[in-house]
């Protein structure tokens, strides 16, 4: 007699509200794939917009909703084709799931997939606040013997941020501005650093979080709701700057990276906007021959984000703020919603 396997998932059941639900516990079905025992999930801005509006853009949740994207587990079980994994190995996921035959994968192109499928997006995959969730084992990354679990969740929001520089293809002389100093902004900060660049300028509305950009490596922390922000950059720097790193979503912020570059300078759109439309001033733009890119999540940096977290060791943990149990992940995004108690990154810890 089949007995149907139930595990606890923190869903969404409607704008604001976080339930504990029991669902069917997943099983494994391809060849490839790997059972995995979630230990670690982190909850991202993305995943805040789903909570508020239940809607990033045209991708709009149809609830009951998993949500979750940036997660570390241990392996449970394998599929008989699976070889780069094995029973008990701890690992962290990359979220995007492609089909590796479409054009856009056979150019290298993966993060574009014409039939992508990722954790916690409405129409595609449930995510990973849920005790078990299967992926197919080219998207699982053994961590170090010693790195926690906590630290792990970073790997995912630090590997968009590395991609980024990737795009930027940065010298060590250039100057740059990180607008927004969430997860994804400090993460921008330290891969800065590690590419050798010291001249970084950020800002932020949250004073927490603006001494936490001066922890992760910048020389210069400013907040728009109090500073005119291009003249202030621009009276401790008077050149205009190589790139600007757009990581909050915001237009205003947007309209004062493109103030801030120089003609042929680099604007690089790593934050999700709140709204489907932004715009520019295209006389600037033209002007000053803008380069603009949009920053699509990453491109095979997740090995490369996880050797970068286990060399920083302790050093990146000030970003990990707030932790909780699954069964306090309605209090965990109110807490992020609100960006109460100078909140960071808040991780849920599964027993």
């Amino acid at each position: 007699m089949f007995i149907e396997r139930k595990m606890k998932a923190a869903r969404l059941i409607r704008p604001g509200t976080i339930e504990l639900q029991e669902i069917p516990e997943p099983e494994i079905k391809l060849e490839h794939d790997v059972l995995l025992k979630i230990e670690t999930a982190g909850i991202c801005g993305s995943d805040i917009h789903y909570y508020k509006k239940g809607r990033i853009g045209d991708q709009i949740i149809d609830y009951p909703f998993t949500i979750g994207h940036e997660c570390t587990a241990t392996v449970v079980k394998t599929g008989k084709k699976v070889r780069h994994v094995t029973t008990g190995n701890r690992v962290a996921i990359d979220p995007a799931v492609s089909c590796g035959f479409c054009d856009q994968c056979r150019i290298g192109r993966p993060h574009t997939c014409r039939q992508l499928k990722f954790l916690g997006c409405p129409g595609q995959m449930e995510g990973c606040l849920t005790e078990y969730i299967v992926m197919p084992e080219e998207n699982c990354y053994p961590l170090p013997q010693n790195m926690p679990h906590a630290r792990g969740v970073l790997a995912e929001p630090l590997s968009i941020s590395l991609y980024a520089f990737r795009l930027m293809k940065p010298k060590p002389s250039d100057t740059v501005a990180i607008l927004g100093s969430g997860p994804i902004g400090l993460c921008t900060t330290m891969a800065a650093k590690q590419a050798g660049i010291n001249k970084i300028f950020m800002t932020d509305k949250i004073e927490s979080r603006l001494q936490a950009a001066s922890k992760a490596g910048a020389a210069w922390t400013g907040n728009p709701d109090k500073d005119d922000i291009v003249e202030a950059i621009k009276n401790v720097h008077s050149q205009e700057l190589d790139a600007v790193f757009e990581c909050c979503g915001d237009q205003s912020a947007l309209d004062q990276a493109v103030s801030l570059l120089k003609p042929g300078g680099h604007l690089l759109i790593m934050g999700i906007p709140e709204k489907n439309r932004i715009s520019f001033d295209v006389h600037q733009l033209r002007r000053k021959e803008i380069k603009i890119t949009n920053v699509r999540r990453q491109n095979g940096c997740t090995a490369e984000a996880v050797s970068f977290l286990d060399e920083a060791g302790k050093g990146v943990d000030f970003i990990l703020t707030h932790f909780f149990e699954l069964q306090d992940s309605g209090t965990a995004f109110n807490l992020l919603s609100d960006y109460k108690d100078g909140v960071i990154k808040a991780v849920v810890k599964f027993r």
